[in-house]
């Protein structure tokens, strides 16, 4: 006689999930978990599932080793300025955005769809006229494109927007630069704006990552652009956060799994769940799973300088064509006035990778580089707010590497990862990873059936 079909949760070890109008089917009651799932981190891919979980009526607790939410998507207030870890924006276009954030309560504000490319003193906008009307005559008319790049941006935005954004990640794959070459791109397009543009974006200037992402996130600055929380980027995790059952400065620190549950050793002692979600960074995920599902890490360096006068009126985002330190930096007080003290300026400058230097030391170069935009006078006047090296800002992402990217299941019986090492770094990946993990608990086979980046 042929058995019974079993469902994508059982064939994976999970127990049918309950839904908000079905009845459960409990175990005994000395059996019974206090939680259906348990997810340990609060990072957006952990707050992610749990608010998924939990709108099903499951009982959820989210576990946080620190005191803070939302992982590296964070902020905090130095001196009255509101700092977000590192230098980031949201793309509102993403389309896991879109599913889990009221964008509206977020309060976004918009930056303007174009970049003012500095060699020295010198400043040349570029950007999209059609959003951004003031960059045209700069546009058209700057020598840092030739009219033969110029021609060929539009023919490439053409191309990404033909297809829906998620087969953009899919086909053969090469490293950004040999895309670009193959385009057509002249090499000054390649040093003047691809390079520190997209190199704010892979924190890499080499160009290396991977030509499928470079068309998704191509894809996605040109459907939505970029954005920014008026009140800061800790905005989004504490959305996601609202009306969970969130514990801080609780340490997971073992997993054991059982047939029908999994205790977790805290360091507020021990709990038990019908299944784990582990949504922590991959050094602590692979040390609770047993398994390495770390990518390698790409760090990044910030420094925040604060200005009692205004030294420069120019909202969009400032590109560095020369080479140096400084890959690009962002006058933030003139898009966010609310985010500093009145009368109050703030600078964002982003370094990609670590450095060893000492603050002082490396203050002191970043503000050599400064002076030959401003002046010595103007940079003087800069008072630095805080030195910031975030040693995984993301993981490397080169040509093929999605190949390799490890599975939501593991190990473990009733355990689960959700991370963006399952898709891709950044907040798409962190949240629909999260949501992967949540479906299948769930047993929700469309949203396990959506293609990464959809």
């Amino acid at each position: 006689m042929q058995g019974k079909k079993r469902s994508p949760s059982q064939r994976r070890g999970f127990p049918l999930a309950p839904s908000g109008t079905q009845s459960r089917t409990l175990l005994p009651m000395h059996d019974t978990p206090r939680y259906d799932t348990v997810v340990v981190g609060a990072g957006l891919a952990g707050l992610t599932a749990a608010r998924i979980l939990s709108r099903a009526g499951q009982r959820v607790r989210v576990l946080e080793a620190s005191g803070v939410l939302g992982g590296r998507v964070r902020s905090r207030v130095v001196d009255g300025f509101t700092l977000d870890a590192g230098y980031q924006v949201l793309f509102p276009s993403y389309p896991a955005v879109g599913r889990n954030l009221d964008l509206d309560a977020l309060d976004l504000v918009s930056i303007l769809p174009s970049a003012a490319v500095r060699r020295g003193a010198r400043e040349d906008v570029l950007g999209d006229p059609r959003r951004d009307p003031a960059a045209l005559p700069s546009t058209l008319t700057t020598g840092m494109l030739s009219v033969t790049d110029k021609l060929r941006v539009g023919k490439l935005a053409l191309k990404v927007l033909i297809p829906p954004p998620h087969t953009l990640l899919t086909g053969p794959d090469e490293t950004t630069e040999n895309y670009l070459r193959r385009a057509g791109f002249s090499e000054s397009a390649l040093d003047n704006f691809f390079r520190p543009f997209f190199g704010g974006i892979f924190l890499r200037r080499e160009l290396d990552t991977s030509a499928r992402l470079f068309r998704y996130y191509l894809r996605m600055l040109i459907d939505g652009g970029a954005a920014l929380p008026r009140a800061g980027m800790s905005a989004i995790p504490a959305q996601l956060a609202a009306g969970l059952d969130v514990q801080v400065n609780v340490r997971v620190t073992g997993l054991r799994a059982h047939g029908s549950h999994v205790t977790l050793q805290t360091s507020n002692g021990e709990l038990d769940a019908r299944s784990v979600i582990v949504a922590t960074d991959p050094n602590t995920a692979a040390a609770l799973l047993g398994q390495n599902v770390s990518r390698g890490s790409l760090g990044s360096t910030y420094l925040y300088y604060a200005a009692d006068r205004q030294i420069d009126d120019q909202p969009r985002l400032l590109l560095n064509a020369e080479t140096g330190l400084i890959n690009n930096a962002h006058w933030l007080s003139n898009v966010l006035p609310g985010r500093v003290p009145p009368g109050q300026h703030l600078l964002a400058v982003t370094l990609p990778g670590l450095y060893a230097e000492d603050d002082a030391e490396l203050d002191a170069c970043v503000r050599g580089e400064l002076e030959n935009w401003y002046g010595e006078a103007a940079v003087s006047g800069l008072r630095t707010l805080a030195v910031e090296r975030i040693p995984h800002a993301q993981y490397p992402q080169p040509p093929g590497y999605a190949a390799t990217l490890p599975d939501h299941a593991t190990g473990l019986g009733s355990v689960l990862l959700a991370s963006e090492v399952t898709s891709m770094s950044g907040i798409q990946g962190a949240m629909e990873s999260g949501e992967k993990a949540a479906a299948i608990v769930l047993d929700d086979l469309a949203a396990l059936s959506r293609p990464r980046g959809a």
